[in-house]
């Protein structure tokens, strides 16, 4: 006859397979959907100032400003297997010293539950638009596009991007730094 720790090793074995089988499901039922949507960008404002970069020797380097709206619905992204997403504005530019720059500028969560259309104004950069030189001034091809991360209740962590972007061209002069 088994023994009450047996059963209960059984018991707890058979519910663990249980619970994987139905983990799995929760996956394969949303792990093939499409998550990219059109989204719109428009840059309001573009500013380039030059400015005493602290983080290494005593160079200067080009700190951008951008002034940007932005229009997405999300809804279509969100089912039940989705906890949130990790929103992010991203900067993609070349220059001389290097072929491939990226900087995130922006970003935000929206949990289940929030409200999923962005209708952004005049929005401002999060973070400092630094370029480790000068390799903003005069750049023609500042491509703005907006990411996310899908957070599953389970699942793999898809990086989706939306299918708008924009390309912004940077002013040839700098910005007077103001001295008080």
């Amino acid at each position: 006859m088994n023994t009450v720790l047996s059963r209960a090793n059984s018991l707890f074995a058979f519910s663990l397979s249980v619970m994987a089988a139905l983990t799995f499901g929760c996956f394969i039922t949303t792990a093939f959907k499409e998550r990219s949507v059109h989204v719109r960008i428009d840059v309001t404002r573009v500013m380039l100032k030059n400015v005493e970069d602290f983080t290494g020797p005593r160079e200067r380097s080009d700190l951008g400003f951008i002034t940007f709206d932005i229009n997405a619905d999300l809804q279509t992204i969100f089912d039940w297997n989705v906890k949130q997403l990790f929103l992010y504005l991203s900067a993609e530019y070349s220059t001389k010293n290097n072929a491939l720059n990226q900087v995130v500028l922006w970003d935000k969560i929206i949990l289940r539950g929030d409200n999923p259309k962005l209708l952004l104004k005049d929005m401002k950069s999060k973070y400092f638009f630094f370029d480790d030189g000068n390799g903003l001034k005069g750049n023609r091809n500042v491509t703005l596009t907006l990411s996310w991360n899908v957070v599953p209740n389970a699942g793999i962590l898809p990086l989706v991007t939306g299918s708008g972007y924009v390309s912004v061209p940077f002013p040839e002069a700098y910005e007077a730094t103001k001295s008080y």
